[in-house]
């Protein structure tokens, strides 16, 4: 299997489990939100600076329907979080091989001081 390929199936994958299996995930709170609940220290807590924004809670804003919802803000969170990596490992990977063509071939940098 080519790396292309590999990485087409990857990202299908990963939408697929993003946008169809949270459809199926659990609507009861996490272990966390539940101890929190039944302590009572629930209420003592604070909304967060982003709790307004478009994907804030695991849903999107604009849709009703709570699962499709779900299913969406995982679609959107894959391929944000695709966007970002590929972003950053081009700038590493850019960075790096610029650094080794300032060096004739055979040398390495060392970096000792």
């Amino acid at each position: 299997m080519s790396r292309r390929r590999f990485f087409v199936v990857a990202l299908l994958v990963s939408l697929l489990v993003a946008g169809v299996a949270s459809y199926y995930a659990s609507s009861h709170p996490d272990g966390l939100e539940y101890v929190a609940e039944r302590t009572g220290i629930i209420d003592a807590g604070e909304d967060s600076a982003t709790s307004d924004s478009p994907l804030a809670d695991y849903r999107t804003t604009g849709i009703d329907d709570a699962r499709l919802s779900g299913g969406v803000a995982g679609v959107v969170g894959v391929l944000v979080m695709l966007l970002l990596s590929t972003g950053l490992f081009w700038l590493i990977r850019r960075r790096d091989s610029g650094a080794d063509s300032d060096a004739p071939q055979g040398e390495t940098h060392d970096v000792d001081a």
